[in-house]
């Protein structure tokens, strides 16, 4: 039978917007994970307690930005538009369906002159606290890595700009280092006492966004784009993150995250990361603080059909190079860079019948290098072959990758629609935050049920026998209520 259906738009209703979200919504998975009104003590200091208009409450522009991470919501006013016509996006922030909703301009200029880069990161930091109150937070094993995130500006609008190469901060330690091999080896050490000449490189800038930098990696198109350093734990759990341009290596980014990784986490044992981060500075400034660099095996980058660079022999005690002829390489120099230089003897490689698998020197003599530090780069590859480590490094595509896997896909995160670094840095660290939360919302609810599981079968177990029983009279089966 055919029936139409009614058509009345203008019908007035009574109806409770808490019965028309379903129990298990998200939101209401988060709503119940974590108490809101902790976001007053972050804020109460940024508005007037005696003076001017009354404000839109705080908590509710900032659960509007939390719904526009959680949802991958493209805009602020798109956002606008969801929540108006959203029961579930109304109830999380506490408005009927007759009550205005704040426009997007409030919300743009709240977080982009009021809310500052300190009240983002207690916002982040409060989260994470209470992850690790309730025990979900496990940060002695750490993984480490970098992904980039397209500007808001134009690869075709640069312009060429000659800057200073950056000092590298432990300068002054690595030179004090190559001094004491130098006068070891009755070397003059180094003149510190000049000052040092100002190195120039030429990069391209964006006139658009010019604290943007120019990405460009194997197949990936040539773009302008930032770089969020990221560490989180085994459960996923971003830890902390640091926001550079994206010409910044890994390598030299890493020392600003581990810093704060340092000072908020103490109890951080293993840094598990990739090949980018094996080098000499790492590697010793970690072992140095008793923790440990977890990173693979990279390949020595030699030319083919030529020798490794682990087919020649480093003997520490007699300070020389073995090469793969038997013939010693002698030390040479140090140089500024942190290299000792070992050469072999001409007349040696003049008549060697492997050298035109070992060099192709005019002057037939092989060069090779080691860095003062070489120790600690051998203490990280023996790190590789512990036990304990045997199965660690194989978690990063389950933890590192799947959160940039994640943040992309599900949260926007391949474009941010901002300019500047503080403003792109604040849009990372809400998006992370909204991950964490959401995490936190589920893995406490799992807590929960598997807490109430076993009670729930007690209840069962008992009713059932301790209830009357029922006989059927044909087939003499029973069975209790």
């Amino acid at each position: 039978m055919l029936v139409k259906a009614k058509k009345d738009r203008t019908q007035v209703e009574f109806l409770c917007l808490e019965e028309f979200i379903p129990a298990e919504h998200l939101l209401r998975k988060i709503d119940s994970a974590v108490d809101f009104c902790h976001i007053y003590d972050f804020v109460e200091d940024l508005y007037c307690k005696d003076n001017g208009r009354p404000s839109i409450d705080p908590v509710v522009l900032i659960k509007m930005v939390l719904i526009q991470h959680l949802y991958g919501i493209s805009s602020l006013r798109k956002l606008v538009e969801e929540v108006q016509m959203n029961c579930a996006y109304r109830w999380f922030l506490g408005y009927l369906m007759t009550e205005q909703i704040p426009h997007f301009t409030t919300i743009s200029y709240a977080f982009k002159h009021r809310f500052n880069e300190n009240t983002i990161a207690c916002i982040f930091n409060w989260i994470l606290n209470e992850i690790n109150d309730m025990g979900y937070l496990d940060p002695e094993v750490v993984f480490v890595d970098g992904t980039h995130i397209k500007a808001n500006a134009n690869i075709k609008k640069v312009v060429k700009k000659s800057i200073p190469v950056a000092a590298k901060h432990y300068e002054k330690q690595l030179m004090d280092e190559i001094n004491k091999d130098r006068e070891e080896h009755k070397k003059k050490p180094f003149d510190d006492t000049k000052p040092p000449k100002i190195e120039e490189k030429i990069i391209n800038e964006s006139t658009t966004d010019p604290e943007s930098g120019v990405f460009h990696k194997g197949e990936h198109k040539k773009c302008l784009a930032y770089e969020a350093h990221t560490a989180c734990d085994k459960k996923g759990y971003i830890v902390d993150v640091h926001v550079t341009a994206g010409n910044v290596h890994d390598s030299v980014a890493f020392d600003d995250l581990y810093d704060k990784l340092k000072e908020n986490h103490p109890e951080i044992q293993t840094i598990v990361a990739d090949s980018a981060y094996n080098t000499p500075y790492i590697a010793k400034r970690l072992i140095d603080d008793g923790k440990d660099l977890l990173v693979p095996y990279r390949r020595p980058m030699t030319k083919q059909g030529f020798f490794k660079k682990y087919d020649f022999s480093y003997d520490e005690y007699f300070d020389c190079v073995v090469c793969p002829n038997n013939k010693v390489l002698h030390y040479s120099t140090t140089n500024r860079e942190g290299y000792k230089e070992f050469k072999s003897n001409p007349n040696d490689c003049k008549i060697c019948g492997f050298r035109y698998k070992c060099t192709e020197s005019k002057e037939f003599q092989k060069q090779y290098t080691v860095h003062v530090w070489h120790e600690y780069l051998e203490q990280v590859s023996d790190i590789r072959y512990a036990i304990k480590y045997k199965d660690l490094y194989a978690q990063r595509k389950e933890t590192i990758e799947r959160v940039f896997a994640d943040a992309k896909e599900k949260y926007a995160m391949r474009y941010t629609p901002y300019r500047g670094l503080a403003q792109v840095t604040n849009w990372v660290r809400l998006k992370f935050a909204c991950m964490n939360l959401k995490k936190l919302a589920i893995h406490k609810l799992e807590g929960e049920l598997s807490f109430l599981y076993p009670f729930h079968f007690f209840q069962i177990f008992n009713h059932i026998f301790k209830s009357p029983t029922l006989v059927t009279p044909k087939s003499g089966f029973f069975f209790r209520l």
